[in-house]
């Protein structure tokens, strides 16, 4: 399409050396490894968030808060979560908090919809009442399209929905952000506000439960039979540096282009990458060896999404980001991490030397 403006850098750079930025969730799993990158770059970083969701966490083994303000908080806390945003003054804001498994939202629908979809709005308000910020991410997810179960990648202009309380706690987070955007961040001097779709993220320190890689991670070490669901189910798998330079070139984008690039962005795998769930326990459990074992679950589980790709050329023609790893190169750096960690290994040197690896290769 004519008229529109494009950005091309590959890697996020120098432009972000003491630059203010502000994290919603830091210390989940997607949040520090932001922070790490976002370390690496010389940004000041303030995270907002709940304590870590699971033990052991990232947050804590790679020792994210080190050399960044960390503020205990709960972003269906507005009054909170304003003063600790105005109080910081930063130019960029990630909002990553939120409710994240699919199965606990069918556990717990309106806590789920109270993070996911109110805490998304006082994210915004807050934004509105704190003049500093200038590029606001608010990353979803993809399962906040309405899933038809075909076979065609869904587009950024796709109609949103979603079956079990989750995606449609980011189908709400999507129009609340929409709506936000277009009824108050208008105007050449307010904030540029875009939302970041993903597909289904891997990578070292990820322990949380009823999802596939850390099921396996956590089990393969200790000797344990893996039981996993829906083992015929095709993903979109992607490392989790993937979508993060995604998030850190959207950025830059908006601080750059202002409102141009203020809309939804779709960060999605290789189309070699959609595989089903039975062949990515194979890979692993051979990679990570020792004669590790996993079998079918054969139980009712909670309705999940058989099939969900994400179209990602918009992006790529306009942002210049595409997937710089293949399937099996993501899942190595997983696997090696997890090995690296479990044997008594340095998690975040471990981390900060893949962030580096990756750079030069994205780069």
């Amino acid at each position: 399409m004519e008229g529109l403006v494009t950005a091309s850098a590959a890697v996020p750079g120098a432009d972000w050396s003491g630059r203010r930025v502000f994290i919603t969730g830091h210390t989940g799993f997607k949040g520090s490894w932001l922070c790490l990158w976002l370390q690496m770059l010389g940004a000041e970083i303030a995270g907002y968030a709940l304590d870590p969701p699971t033990t052991p966490s990232l947050f804590e083994s790679a020792k994210v808060a080190t050399g960044m303000q960390s503020i205990h908080g709960d972003v269906r806390n507005p009054d909170l979560l304003r003063k600790a945003m105005q109080a910081f003054a930063p130019q960029v804001v990630f909002h990553l908090a939120a409710q994240s498994l699919v199965r606990v939202s069918y556990a717990e629908p309106l806590q789920t919809l109270a993070t996911n979809v109110m805490g998304t709005a006082n994210l915004l308000e807050c934004v509105r009442q704190t003049p500093s910020v200038r590029a606001v991410v608010v990353v979803t997810s993809d399962k906040c399209y309405e899933n038809r179960q075909w076979v065609w990648p869904y587009r950024e202009n796709d109609a949103l929905g979603g079956h079990d309380p989750y995606s449609a706690s980011k189908a709400c987070a999507e129009l609340v952000t929409s709506s936000f955007r277009s009824s108050f961040f208008g105007g050449p001097q307010k904030a540029a506000i875009a939302t970041a779709r993903a597909g289904n993220v891997i990578g070292g320190g990820d322990w949380a439960l009823d999802r596939l890689v850390p099921d396996l991670m956590r089990n393969f070490s200790t000797g344990q039979v893996v039981r996993i669901r829906q083992p015929r189910a095709l993903r979109p798998w992607q490392h989790v540096l993937e979508p993060v330079r995604g998030y850190l070139l959207l950025a830059q984008a908006l601080l750059q282009h202002g409102h141009a690039f203020g809309e939804a962005w779709n960060f999605g795998p290789h189309n070699e990458s959609i595989r089903p769930v039975e062949w990515i326990a194979k890979w692993i459990a051979q990679q990570w060896g020792g004669g590790v074992r996993w079998e079918i679950d054969g139980g009712e589980h909670p309705h999940e999404a058989h099939t969900l790709t994400l179209d990602s050329a918009k992006v790529a023609r306009r942002l210049g980001w595409r997937p710089s790893l293949i399937l099996e190169e993501a899942l190595a750096l997983t696997v090696n991490w997890y090995q690296e960690f479990y044997a008594g290994g340095d998690a975040r040197e471990a981390c900060l030397e893949q962030i580096g690896a990756y750079r030069r290769k994205a780069g």
